[in-house]
């Protein structure tokens, strides 16, 4: 691994909400969360380190960057890193992510660009110099879709916003954006919000930091491979889908299960690794849903306040 974690995520605690805003500012809809709904979540960086400190500390080594895998029969396989050395495992977990160097020990596919991206910014201080903002997104989390387009934002520790600004464009329409010059940038992503309230788009233009360009990229649906003897993988190197509020959960949930079923089969790593597979090849099939209903596309003609609000009145009855 490179360095230590820091990450970003919602950190709840009590009651949370959920607001639906329209273009305008305006409060369509608020869910209130009162702690019974079972979906806390957590800063990642804070999660990370959680986890680092329960592990010893020889476990993680940092500074090791891989450079590439191959396999040397019998179910093992080589890492190599950046700084010219190597390990030799007889079980590697391919748990790095959408670029994974792992995966292609085990498949050819490639992460493809799916049509949309978000350009991550953070107001900081939002309670005493973005007011604005911070009223319209509230003490939880605030989503303002439309067509093509969205803004959704979140509250994190330290009175600080932290902001998706979602766009459905070909990476060529971002690629002409000089993402290095952060006015500018800001200017030409807020121009394609024109006419919606400044407490929105001040989101954008008055971030605390230069907005970051985030593609998304997804593994063909249904992804599997052919067992090999040794290796598996989880999480985005496994089932890389655009992001819907769930790849974290899944991730873990594969590390959870790989764990669980490694132990129950003590003599039989493969085995073991069989039944995991199974399951997280599965996971590439299943359609993702926002709490029970199929989560609804950027780029659709439905992705309005209106139309997301009929959703979850529908899933409440």
């Amino acid at each position: 691994m490179n360095a230590p974690p820091g990450g970003v995520g919602h950190l709840s605690g009590g009651c949370q909400t959920m607001r639906l805003v329209e273009q305008d500012g305006s409060v369509l809809h608020e869910i209130a969360d009162d702690g019974t709904r079972g979906r806390p979540e957590v800063q990642r960086g804070e999660l990370r380190w959680i986890l680092l400190d329960s592990l010893p500390a020889e476990a993680v080594r940092w500074g090791h960057k891989v450079s590439g895998t191959r396999a040397l029969g019998g179910g093992r396989h080589e890492v190599a890193f950046a700084d010219g050395s190597t390990v030799v495992t007889s079980l590697l977990v391919g748990a790095d992510g959408a670029w994974s160097r792992v995966r292609p020990l085990l498949s050819d596919a490639t992460p493809e660009y799916v049509g949309t991206s978000f350009v991550e910014t953070y107001l900081f201080d939002a309670d005493t110099r973005h007011t604005g903002s911070a009223k319209v997104g509230g003490g939880g989390s605030m989503i303002a879709p439309s067509p093509g387009k969205e803004i959704f934002a979140h509250r994190e520790n330290g009175d600080t916003l932290h902001a998706y600004v979602a766009l459905s464009s070909p990476q060529d329409w971002f690629a002409a954006i000089d993402f290095t010059d952060a006015s500018a940038a800001a200017t030409r992503i807020t121009r394609e919000f024109g006419g919606w309230a400044p407490e929105l788009t001040a989101l954008i233009t008055d971030a605390g930091i230069p907005p970051v360009l985030r593609p998304h990229y997804a593994l063909p649906a249904g992804h599997r491979w052919s067992r090999v003897p040794g290796v598996i993988l989880l999480g985005d190197a496994a089932h890389l889908a655009a992001p819907n509020g769930e790849g974290a959960s899944l991730a873990m949930l594969d590390g959870a299960e790989l764990g669980k079923t490694l132990a129950a089969y003590a003599d039989g790593t493969e085995a073991a690794l069989t039944e995991y597979e199974q399951a997280v090849c599965a996971r590439s099939t299943e359609p993702v849903a926002f709490e029970g209903t199929e989560t609804q596309r950027i780029d659709s003609e439905s992705n309005t306040p209106q139309a997301m609000l009929k959703m979850i009145t529908e899933q409440s009855h």
